[in-house]
Order: structure tokens, then C-alpha cells, then sequence
């Protein structure tokens, strides 16, 4: 196996629990190819497991394992059964959900998600990208599915300096599937829809929300209707708003598919559409947020934290004395603490005085590494105005 050296602080990187060594703690990388797997030995050359090479991305180093050992399909084979074991302890009612999630399953940069019975995934690095026949190999064996699609088209695959691919691996897959999550039926557009095909993170906050929802509601950047068909049940009406048309389509026939007749489906800028609710006094028992990521990179965190600082005072301001907010982060450079430090500068100028009811986190198969920080990216707040 070939050998690459790092520096103290890649060494000690490793030693602290991360996967991930970046290219300036690079020392020595020998004869490694782009996407081999490689020994990785600190400046004293003691050895610290094995990781796949990058030599294109500034993640030079992904950690598969912190003793030296072939990654060969029997290696792939029991990481795999490991993440499916994991995903039938805690997905209950949904025939959809993430079943690899990376680092979380310490199976780093590949994602599989399963949408009834087909499985979408993606290999987000050199090295992932090298193993694709025998990952596909190994669900098929696995899970049996009717089709695996690769949706190999992430940015993320250019740092790596890959191609973007889309298309069919084993089997047969249809553009449109349905699932049912937490017994609710969705639709999902596994070639065009966002990340593979719809949004697996929210699924136990769906019911968490639910549970508040009462009177009329406002589910802003509601893409397949998610947070919308879950409080529809137990609300007098449901506004659901977001700018895709595609998302939109396929929110309106779920709600069909379930029966639902109280949802009222727009599309619209929701920044605009806040602000014009803001002025016409518009009010609500429940008003839910769950944007796209405003922080793509550290450098976009003040802009990020205007944006949602803007969105949550018009939110709260829409509240009735009571009423329930659902707020929801995504940007992975937006920490917890900062962004209850955003809610609470929002809440003082809307005027409102605001109690937290939970504390929420993506969903239970999108499982978090402590010491990868990284995996934990999702947030997700129930306010009361009170």
C-alpha cells in the first residue's frame, strides 16, 4: 500500500476524531493516485490508518480506517450492513430515507438514499468514485432494489475534478417515484429534484412540527410539501409557498394523493412574499422556515446571517399572540449557537417576546460524529411568540 506523510498538525488532526486531512498537512505523497487507497503515516512515521487520496480537492485525505487494512469489497461490504442495520433501528413508517451518509457511517463522501425501491446515490470524491461497481455490486446484493441511479452531478464533484453524471447503473429507474414517509405518500423527481431527489433530513421534524400545528398556516419554502401535508390534518388551512415550479408540481400531487384539500399551493419569492404579508397584517398559528443553505462557505456567513435575521422578524411579526414558529438552518458554517443568537437579535426587533419548545437536529439517519463537526448541519427551532 502506498504511503503518504503527513505533518503534527495532520497527525494530530486524525488523532482528535476527524476523517479529514487537508492539503497544506500534506508532507510526502510518494507515488498515490488520484483516488487510491493509501497509508497514512505522521512526521514520525507512525502509522494513522488508511484514507483515500485526493489529487485534486483541498480534503486530500478522507480516513476509512485507523488500522492498516485492504479496502476491498469485504471491507465495503460490512460498512454497508453496518449503515442498513443502523437505518432499521430508527426509520419507522417511510419507505424513503439516507441509508449511507458519508462520514457519518464512516464511509466518507459516498451517500445512498432509498426511495421506495430504488436507491440514488452519490460519490462525492476520487476515491468513493473508483469503488462504484462494487458499491452498486454489494446493494444489489444487499437490498435487491429495482434500479440504482447515480446522481453524480453535486458541485462538489468538480473540486474533485470529476465529471458530472446522471444516469441509470443498475436496473431500471423512473423519473417520478413515489414513497410513503411517515405514512404520508410523496413524490419524488429522482433525475431533476433537489439533492437526490427530495429532502430525507426533516422527516422526524415533520411530526414534530405537526404536532404544534393548529388554525391557519404558512409553510414558506415548502419544496415537495413536506412540513405542509404533515400539519394539514390538524390545521383549518395550509399556504404553502416556494419559487420552484418543479417542487411545487410534485407538493400538489401528494397533497392529491393524500387527500388533502386544504393546502393552497404559491409560488412566489418568499423574502417578497414575507414582506408583503408583514404590511397587510397578515396573521398565523404557525408559520414554518426552511430555506436553502444562505452560508455556502465561512466567507458568506455575514450575508447569511442578514438574510436570516430578515426572514424570522417578518415570520414572528406574522404570529398570533401564541403562535408557533418552526425555523430551520441548513448552512453547515452557521452554528446552533450563532443562529440562536440571530432568532433572539429578531425577535427584539420584532417586538415579540419568544420561548424556545425544542431543540431539533436532522433526522436520526443522518447520523453525527462528534469529532466531525462537518456532519452536523442541520438546525431546526420551535419558537412560541408569546
Amino acid at each position: 500500500m502506498t504511503t503518504v506523510r503527513v505533518t503534527r498538525k495532520g497527525a494530530d488532526r486524525i488523532r482528535s476524531g476527524h476523517l479529514w486531512i487537508f492539503a497544506s498537512d500534506l508532507e510526502d505523497t510518494g507515488t498515490a493516485q488520484p483516488g487510491e487507497a493509501v497509508e497514512v503515516q505522521g512526521p514520525q512515521g507512525r502509522s494513522l490508518g488508511v484514507a483515500h487520496y485526493s489529487a485534486a480537492s483541498q480534503i486530500s485525505l478522507r480516513l476509512l480506517a485507523r488500522e492498516v487494512r485492504p479496502v476491498d469489497r469485504e471491507f465495503l461490504r460490512a460498512r454497508l450492513m453496518a449503515a442498513l442495520e443502523l437505518r432499521r433501528r430508527v426509520v419507522a413508517d417511510s419507505e424513503a430515507c439516507r441509508l449511507v451518509y458519508g462520514e457519518g457511517d464512516l464511509l466518507p463522501a459516498l451517500i445512498v438514499d432509498r426511495y421506495a425501491d430504488y436507491l440514488v446515490i452519490q460519490l462525492l470524491s476520487q476515491g468513493m468514485d473508483r469503488l462504484q461497481a462494487d458499491i452498486v455490486a454489494i446493494l444489489k446484493e444487499l437490498l435487491a432494489p429495482s434500479g440504482i441511479l447515480e446522481r453524480n452531478d453535486a458541485p462538489v464533484r468538480h473540486k474533485e475534478q470529476l465529471p458530472s453524471r446522471v444516469g441509470v447503473l443498475e436496473g431500471e429507474v423512473p423519473d417520478r417515484v413515489w414513497f410513503t414517509l411517515n405514512g404520508l405518500r410523496f413524490q419524488a423527481d429522482l433525475r431533476r429534484g433537489q439533492k437526490t431527489g427530495a429532502f430525507l433530513d426533516q422527516r422526524e421534524n415533520y411530526r414534530a412540527a405537526a404536532a404544534y400545528a393548529c388554525g391557519r398556516a404558512l409553510d414558506c419554502f415548502t419544496s415537495t410539501g413536506g412540513f405542509a401535508l404533515h400539519m394539514a390534518a390538524r390545521c383549518h388551512s395550509v399556504e404553502a409557498v416556494d419559487s420552484s415550479a418543479l417542487a411545487l408540481e410534485l407538493a400538489e400531487a401528494a397533497a392529491r394523493a393524500n387527500d388533502l384539500c386544504n393546502i393552497g399551493f404559491r409560488q412566489a419569492d418568499v423574502f417578497d412574499l414575507l414582506a408583503g404579508y408583514d404590511a397587510a397584517r397578515r396573521r398565523f398559528s404557525i408559520v414554518v422556515l426552511d430555506p436553502p443553505a444562505f452560508a455556502r462557505s465561512r466567507s458568506g456567513l455575514e450575508g447569511a446571517a442578514r438574510g436570516y435575521k430578515e426572514i424570522n422578524l417578518r415570520a414572528l411579526k406574522l404570529l398570533e399572540p401564541g403562535g408557533v414558529l418552526v425555523t430551520c438552518s441548513c448552512s453547515q458554517h452557521l452554528s446552533e449557537a450563532m443562529f440562536l443568537e440571530i432568532l433572539a437579535a429578531a425577535a427584539l426587533d420584532a417586538g415579540r417576546m419568544v420561548r424556545v419548545l425544542e431543540r431539533r437536529t436532522q433526522a436520526r439517519d443522518h447520523p453525527i460524529l462528534l469529532t466531525v463537526p462537518e456532519t452536523h448541519y442541520l438546525k431546526c427551532l420551535i419558537l412560541q411568540a408569546l
